[in-house]
């Protein structure tokens, strides 16, 4: 026993001081990684691009302290804060009767009031931008500053199918952010939103780019989003997604949350692209308040695997024509039904959806080049995108239609897979409301014959059938009118 004590001795005395050794090492280590680390921006001797901002503390009680202060600094003030009043009709079990209505103390109607977020991005005119659904219905709008003045807002003029809408204030001692070119955003750039979420002033989250071009999502209408990763809270809409440059790339529009706000922030926000809403603006202004949208004049349909196979193409993808309307830019074009539209200015289209989404993002008269696929072999054709009816009158279709508009479903609409034509609005006492059509109704099919859309609805007119059955959506059913 006595012979091993010196032996476990030295072995723990060994152990111990190897322990010592590594700590020592390691402390030294970090160390020298922190300092490593730290170091650079003041060692390099190479010559260093003049900041963009204003210049940030080198150090905070020794340590590196970025900040986003200053350029926050020069973005807040453009962010405004949207305020909404809407008189909302009250209804009751007894209808209108002003006795029941004073017995029981209701009124005619009530104010909605909202919140929202908006950006300023024209102080010489006064220019503002935020959400169509910010303002939608609105009958009143009034904009906060961040230095606390209230002004009333004029409505220049909104686009539902990208959810852009624009204001004007009076231009006095305001502020505007410069809008960014957002094509070169990419993906892992830091980003920064600034609203005004459940009223309680002015908010700022930061993030990262998640995803560029995103769309495909449920409910909204033509899609182009920046996924980010801020947050992005009710009321937040409207407001600015701004680079680390205080430039706006993004106008705030959405969070995805499947469980609503008790769920928390999950990281998925979508912005409109400044680009976009750059050119709904300048439609806007340009149009007396309306956007004005090229397109193909074609009926799509998504190849898959059937078609694939009968079509002779290596893959399922694309969106082939199932028929082009005389004189629209599609026959101008050279198109022809079965080709396969594989690209569209480089951008992929995988499917019908997405060849629709890229035509709505496009003004009148830009010109596109269309990757096709005619008979299994790749063409190229050139195309001038046209404008298409924004509404059509019933009386220039067939006169049992009289008194009848009919526009372009909303895009959210669509996107919950419902085609065909919006009836706009029905003149009261007119052969079309005698008819039993109403302001709202959904045309979705009809014994004219297929038809996926407003121009296609209209074509189908050429040869009027002699009996004319609407199926009708409304309110969630549906059911057949014979038009007399």
């Amino acid at each position: 026993m006595t012979t091993e004590r010196p032996a476990r001795r030295s072995a723990k005395t060994s152990l111990l001081l190897a322990l010592t050794a590594a700590a020592a090492f390691g402390g030294f280590a970090a160390t020298w990684v922190r300092e490593t680390l730290q170091t650079p921006a003041l060692a390099a001797s190479a010559p260093v691009a003049a900041p963009m901002v204003a210049a940030l503390p080198n150090a905070v009680d020794g340590q590196a302290m970025p900040s986003l202060a200053p350029m926050l600094k020069k973005v807040t003030p453009a962010v405004v804060s949207v305020h909404t009043k809407q008189r909302v009709r009250v209804n009751t079990p007894f209808g209108d009767d002003p006795m029941f209505r004073r017995i029981f103390g209701i009124p005619e109607e009530r104010i909605s009031e909202s919140l929202g977020s908006g950006v300023i991005v024209d102080a010489q005119r006064g220019l503002v931008l935020t959400n169509h659904h910010v303002i939608e219905g609105a009958d009143d709008v009034s904009i906060t500053l961040s230095d606390g003045r209230t002004l009333q807002a004029e409505f220049v003029g909104s686009d539902p199918d990208t959810d852009v809408a624009l204001m004007r204030i009076p231009a006095e001692r305001l502020a505007a952010v410069t809008l960014a070119d957002s094509d070169r955003l990419l993906v892992g750039d830091f980003v920064v939103a600034v609203g005004n979420p459940f009223g309680v002033g002015q908010t700022v989250t930061s993030g990262i780019v998640s995803a560029v071009g995103r769309s495909g999502l449920p409910g909204l209408g033509f899609q182009n989003f920046i996924q980010t990763d801020a947050s992005i809270n009710p009321g937040n809409s409207g407001g600015a997604l701004v680079n680390l440059r205080g430039e706006l790339v993004g106008i705030n529009t959405a969070s995805f949350n499947p469980r609503g706000s008790m769920a928390g922030n999950i990281g998925l926000g979508f912005a409109i692209p400044s680009d976009l809403a750059r050119s709904v603006m300048e439609q806007l202004l340009a149009n007396n308040g309306v956007v004005r949208r090229g397109a193909l004049g074609i009926d799509s349909q998504t190849v898959d695997a059937r078609i694939a196979q009968g079509l002779g193409l290596s893959e399922a993808r694309g969106a082939v024509v199932t028929r082009v309307y005389p004189g629209s830019s599609a026959a101008a074009a050279g198109l022809r039904e079965g080709d396969v539209i594989l690209g569209a200015n480089g951008q992929r289209i995988d499917n019908s959806d997405a060849l629709r989404n890229f035509q709505g993002l496009q003004p009148v008269n830009t010109r596109v080049s269309l990757e096709v696929r005619r008979d299994g072999k790749p063409l190229t054709i050139a195309a001038t995108l046209r404008e298409q009816p924004r509404e059509i009158a019933g009386a220039g279709l067939d006169p049992r239609l009289t008194g009848a508009t009919f526009a372009e479903l909303p895009e959210s609409l669509r996107r919950q897979n419902v085609t065909g034509v919006l009836v706009d609005d029905v003149a009261r006492g007119s052969r079309a409301a005698r008819n039993g059509l109403r302001k709202g109704d959904v045309i979705l099919a009809g014994s004219i014959g297929d038809f996926g859309d407003l121009g296609g609805f209209r074509a189908n007119f050429a040869n009027p059938p002699s009996e004319l059955v609407l199926r009708v959506w409304r309110n969630g059913q549906q059911g057949n009118l014979l038009m007399q």
